[in-house]
């Protein structure tokens, strides 16, 4: 959430950014927001007015009774009852216009970066960096769901039977993929100096607001009505509000947590020929990397999240690009944004595997979330997140990069994970 401060020392660049990310009625919304502090301004600091004649007057009521003037005492009451009442209405209109504020606040997106690049949609995203090993298929090359049912590794059908489409069944060697992809992500983070976390799947609302994905991805999250639970669509929700109205230490920055979650997303209005088998999916792996840091080493923490996702693609031997998202493609809470996507061969496409944020102090703010400097004054954190890796696209790119006549080879890497080379 954007802070009052940030809007109104440089207005005209919060909305040329909101602009930028084709946000609706930019300057018409700003103006709102700022008719609305001043409405709550206003009311504050006549409050603070009428407070203080309040104390001024009731002071005097005694001396005035003491020195036997009743009148001018039950005058000076009488002003002290009017002030109070007065008070009241101008609390309920203070009251209103902060929540008005706050819920207004809750609907704008973070400003992106100036190195964001301008653009309408993912047709704009620019590619800064390719890598990887190109494949070479033979000639009969299947794309992973026919892969899956011929090696009996995923049962698409199996998953609809027992709860609906996109809930695959993962079975045999593609379970122990599954599981020996986990544990290669988890290992590696910790190797690169992250703390393993095992937060809840499920999560309240203020866990959702605290991060941004309500209200702005309300209609994706699946919602448990009856307790007014949600089901996470990344481990970024609940790991990251660990942090959630904490000050920390700045000696404790930046904090490095990673976590493995099954995440849940509803994926509404996703069809057609691009959500078939593990392209897009209602219930998927993840395994998530948070951090937690100071403003000025932000930039330089999200550049080795960068580089660590980028050689977890380069381990797996995929080939991948790197995205640098336009304005009009990154997301709600972001303020900078790069998508990893690695080559399916088979199908002739790029697959999203990853997005790794910068989202300044945007989610921070929010939370609550802030750090103690060693002059001991209170400041906001940034937070920052990234896939390492998301799983469903993973599989499909190493099914169907790595297939060959005998079967799927295993990247090495990964052969101490799966206890197998080749899946026959």
């Amino acid at each position: 959430m954007l802070t009052i401060k940030q809007i109104t020392e440089d207005t005209d660049k919060v909305i040329r950014g909101l602009e930028k990310k084709h946000f609706a009625n930019a300057k018409e919304t700003i103006a709102q927001v700022l008719e609305l502090n001043d409405k709550r301004k206003s009311a504050q600091n006549q409050l603070d007015k009428n407070l203080a004649e309040v104390n001024a007057t009731s002071k005097t009521i005694g001396a005035l009774m003491k020195d036997g003037k009743k009148e001018e005492a039950e005058s000076a009451k009488a002003r002290v009852a009017e002030i109070k009442e007065a008070s009241k209405a101008l609390q309920l209109e203070m009251d209103k216009a902060a929540e008005d504020l706050q819920t207004l606040l809750y609907t704008i997106p973070n400003v992106p970066y100036e190195s964001v690049p301008e653009g309408n949609g993912a047709e704009d995203n620019v590619v800064e960096k390719m890598g990887g090993m190109e494949t070479e298929l033979p000639k009969d090359a299947l794309p992973h769901w026919e892969l899956a049912k011929k090696y009996d590794l995923i049962d698409f059908d199996l998953g609809v039977k027992i709860t609906g489409a996109g809930f695959p069944v993962y079975k045999g060697k593609g379970a122990r993929l599954q599981r020996a992809l986990i544990n290669f992500f988890l290992d590696e983070a910790r190797a690169a100096g992250y703390e393993e976390i095992m937060p809840p799947t499920v999560v309240n609302a203020a866990s959702g607001y605290g991060t941004g994905q309500l209200p702005d991805k309300e209609g994706q999250m699946y919602h448990c009505n009856l307790d007014d639970l949600y089901l996470i669509p990344t481990a970024e929700v609940p790991v990251t509000n660990i942090y959630r109205d904490v000050i920390l230490d700045e000696k404790q920055l930046p904090i490095k947590n990673c976590a493995y979650t099954q995440c849940f997303r509803r994926e509404a209005g996703s069809y057609g020929k691009d959500v078939r088998g593990l392209n897009r999916l209602h219930e998927f792996s993840k395994v998530e990397l948070v951090r937690i840091d100071k403003p000025e080493h932000s930039q330089q923490s999200h550049q080795e999240m960068l580089d660590h996702v980028e050689g977890l693609l380069k381990k797996l031997e995929l080939p991948y690009r790197i995205l640098r998202l336009c304005g009009g493609d990154i997301s709600f809470t972001a303020a900078l944004c790069f998508d990893f996507e690695v080559y399916s061969e088979a199908q002739k496409r790029w697959l999203e595997v990853s997005s790794v944020s910068n989202f300044d102090t945007y989610q921070a703010n929010r939370l609550k979330c802030r750090y103690r400097t060693a002059e001991k004054k209170t400041e906001l954190c940034h937070t920052l997140n990234g896939s390492a890796l998301a799983l469903p696209r993973i599989v499909a790119a190493l099914l169907e990069n790595n297939q060959t006549p005998e079967g799927i080879r295993i990247p090495k890497a990964l052969v101490p994970y799966c206890g197998f080379d080749m899946i026959d």
